[in-house]
Order: structure tokens, then sequence, then C-alpha cells
């Protein structure tokens, strides 16, 4: 199982990876290990925003790389309301192959 998920940083700005393991990828980034992105180590990380599950790496790549795309706003959007998620997503990739989880 692999997960795509959305952090929020302390500048209020978005992160969004991938990972097989949600809450040791947060530590990771939250205490600034070697393998944190370094987005994330200049940009300290608060919170995950949104998460979604999917059967496979290439499934969880080709989310990540569709939320990179978005601008702010939209990432804005869909973390406050799913029904944005298909708006946004729909025309690139297969939505129903994603499960939101809830935080």
């Amino acid at each position: 199982m692999y997960y795509v998920y959305m952090i929020r940083c302390t500048d209020m700005s978005i992160y969004t990876g991938i990972t097989t393991d949600p809450k040791r990828r947060f530590q990771e980034h939250l205490t600034d290990h070697k393998k944190a992105a370094k987005y994330t180590r200049r940009h300290p990380v608060l919170e995950f925003v949104a998460k979604w599950s999917c059967e496979n790496r290439q499934q969880a790549s080709q989310l990540e790389y569709r939320l990179k795309k978005l601008t702010k706003k939209q990432k804005e959007h869909i973390i406050q309301d799913n029904q944005y998620f298909r708006y946004y997503l729909d025309q690139h990739i297969q939505i129903e192959l994603y499960t939101r989880i809830n935080l």
C-alpha cells in the first residue's frame, strides 16, 4: 500500500509526497532526519492536511505529480473539501483508484 500526503509547513506552504509509512515519513520530516525532503528542512512541518491510499507506487507517483501541478489555491480547496479532488483531477487520473484517509 502506498500513500500520497500533503503536509502544512509553518510558513503555510504545502508539501506533497509519497510513502509506504506515513507515520515514519512524517517523523523524518519533523525531526529534520537525513531522509527528510530538502523542502521540509527549510520549511518546518506542522501537520498532515490530506492523505490518500492507493495500490502501488506508479499510482502514487501519478497522483503526486498531478497534485504538485495544482496551484496553492487549488490544493487548499482539495484540503477543505474532497469534492474538489474530483473537480481538479478527474480529467488527468483515475480518481477511483485513490481513497482519502480521514485524519
